[in-house]
């Protein structure tokens, strides 16, 4: 079966609580158990408009939800614009499946190509060896490890910091020098 990509609505809610209450899924995601639809609904409902650099996608496979991603601003702060916060998940059955991969090249391709983003970042259980093996074929470095950063089944873990770079930076151009104001 074919895998699509699309923007997330607060009309997915129901997926993304059913998703996110796997505890396949959310022991590896900063998560709780039992995921309510109401807490997604409003999380999917942000404002829209042009200075909303957040995007969520979803990756169906006959019609079901099978992984959700999002990119967010890391800080609505002057100097931390440039980075972006990146998160994934699929469902337990649907990994190793390419849906990971997927939903990674999409937001990629956007934070290079359309949110201005020059680092994007991310957390990530020390032990998740699969979503760390994606992250670095994305071309994401292990930056640092966090101790005990978060408490995951009644016990303290800890957490890669890794981070990407934009490939290749946009650089403005230079306009020509009018021939008024070239040295002679």
């Amino acid at each position: 079966m074919t895998l699509s990509l699309r923007r997330a609505t607060a009309e997915d809610a129901p997926a993304y609580a059913r998703l996110m209450g796997d505890p396949q899924v959310y022991a590896n995601l900063m998560q709780l158990p039992h995921a309510s639809e109401a807490f997604w609904r409003e999380r999917l409902s942000p404002a829209s408009g042009p200075d909303n650099a957040h995007l969520n996608l979803v990756a169906l496979r006959g019609g079901e939800v099978v992984g959700t991603a999002g990119i967010h601003p890391a800080s609505p702060a002057l100097r931390r614009r440039h980075a972006m916060m990146l998160g994934i998940s699929v469902a337990g059955p649907a990994q190793g499946q390419g849906v990971g991969q997927a939903l990674m090249a999409a937001l990629l391709d956007y934070a290079d190509n359309w949110a201005q983003a020059l680092r994007v970042e991310l957390t990530v259980f020390v032990d998740n060896a699969r979503a760390i093996a994606l992250y670095q074929r994305h071309g994401f470095e292990t930056e640092g490890r966090l101790r005990g950063y978060a408490l995951r089944a009644g016990r303290y873990e800890d957490v890669f910091t890794m981070a990407r770079w934009h490939p290749a930076p946009p650089v403005p151009p230079v306009p020509p020098v009018p021939p008024a104001l070239q040295p002679h």
